[in-house]
């Protein structure tokens, strides 16, 4: 799909770890090579064409992201530098001044160590509890799980929407409406999920969302922090400097600007920015029902064929979103991924970010192919013969 569109697929490679980043299109690298060369300024800062132009390219994206997570406003909306950078915002920003000594976070053994380390050092620094939710057989959370651990000292739920591993897609209209019941705030971590499904902040009733630009054809360096406007006003900033102040004086008096903007201290990514809403333009010209349709059928059709293979294990066979963890029987996984390097594969070995997975798959390391809206069936088959071949791995590794 839109293979045409993606400079990186002319070099006969086969990119399988979109999990991790995806390729970029060409929509997106020439917009950002448009501001370079024909209207580089800073934002918010200046009264002159090329700097007015930067201002309307900049708060554009804001009103892009708003409509494509169905926001209630462009307020609501605030730009980082990635799902970390979002996530830690909220727990320092935010929880850290809302919650007490002996208050419980609810998380899963499936988070990313972005949606984990933060609440640890949490727990540390103020007392708070951080609590797992129990999976299902088939390392998936299900809303009467997450039922089984609340209790009355629960303050938050951070799940990630789809996880980076297993692939679970949590159903987050019924958690959110759950927890809404409840008064219990609810922070979505939606970095593999923000290019591949529809999202809705509003009827899913989401407190904080945060998600990468990058993991959607978009830069680097660039994500956004979506969060409710009444709990965005009582969220403290994690940086102080220009832009995001209307005084300071020598006595010390000084008055910050309203959110979205007292959050963007400094100059911002604004490349990153105009690339986002590329980006976001590119996704819904394709369609992202189409998008997940298409992953869909790709991963059935990769399952089918993994199975095939004997000395292959699949470790999420039952999963929904683009992830298929594998590996080869007694191989270890960075033997493999160099391996399939050697056929210009590329597919992610390791724990993935995701260190507490092993408590509950009962393996700390594994291969990961993920899928996106470029991906064939045509490079399922080359994965799927180079495979068949690695009865000879390590004549090709060593």
């Amino acid at each position: 799909m839109n293979r045409e569109d993606f400079e990186m697929l002319k070099q006969d490679i086969v990119y399988f770890d979109n999990s991790a980043t995806t390729l970029k299109p060409k929509a997106v690298v020439d917009v950002i090579n448009d501001y370079y060369t024909r209207y580089t300024s800073n934002a918010h800062r200046g009264d002159y064409k090329t700097s007015l132009k930067v201002d309307t390219m900049y708060e554009s994206t804001r009103e892009k992201v708003k409509t494509f997570i169905n926001a209630k406003s462009s307020s609501e909306i605030v730009f980082t530098s990635g799902t970390t950078d979002s996530l830690n915002m909220v727990v320092f920003g935010f929880a850290k001044n809302v919650l007490n000594k002996g208050d419980e976070v609810v998380i899963t053994k499936t988070e990313h160590a972005s949606n984990v380390l933060p609440w640890l050092e949490l727990e540390d620094e103020i007392g708070i509890k951080v609590k797992y939710a129990p999976l299902d057989e088939n390392l998936k959370l299900q809303s009467e799980g997450l039922k089984e651990v609340i209790t009355p000292k629960t303050k938050i739920v951070s799940i990630a929407h789809v996880t980076n591993t297993i692939g679970d897609v949590r159903d987050l209209e019924i958690i959110g409406k759950f927890l809404k019941e409840k008064g219990i705030y609810f922070v979505v971590d939606a970095a593999q999920s923000a290019g591949h499904r529809k999202i809705d902040v509003d009827k899913m009733n989401i407190d904080f969302l945060a998600f990468s630009g990058h993991k959607m054809l978009g830069p680097t360096g660039i994500g956004v922090l979506y969060g409710k406007k009444e709990l965005l006003d009582k969220m403290r900033p994690m940086k102080y400097g220009g832009g995001m102040n209307t005084f300071f004086e020598s006595d010390g008096s000084r008055e910050y600007k309203d959110v979205p903007f007292r959050f963007e201290a400094g100059t911002q990514n604004i490349e990153g920015v105009i690339g986002l809403g590329t980006a976001i333009d590119y996704l819904n010209n394709v369609g992202l029902e189409i998008i997940e349709k298409h992953e869909h059928e790709l991963r059935t059709y990769l399952i089918s064929k993994l199975k095939e293979i004997e000395n292959v294990e699949v470790l999420n066979p039952n999963s929904d979103a683009g992830n298929v963890l594998f590996n080869i029987k007694e191989v270890f996984p960075q033997d493999t991924a160099v391996f399939l390097d050697h056929y210009n594969i590329c597919v992610r070995a390791g724990n993935h970010c995701a260190k507490l997975l092993k408590d509950e798959l009962g393996i700390k390391n594994t291969c990961r192919i993920s899928l996106y809206l470029y991906n064939t069936k045509e490079e399922i088959d080359r994965l799927i013969e180079a495979l068949k071949n690695s009865k000879n791995i390590f004549e090709v590794v060593i």
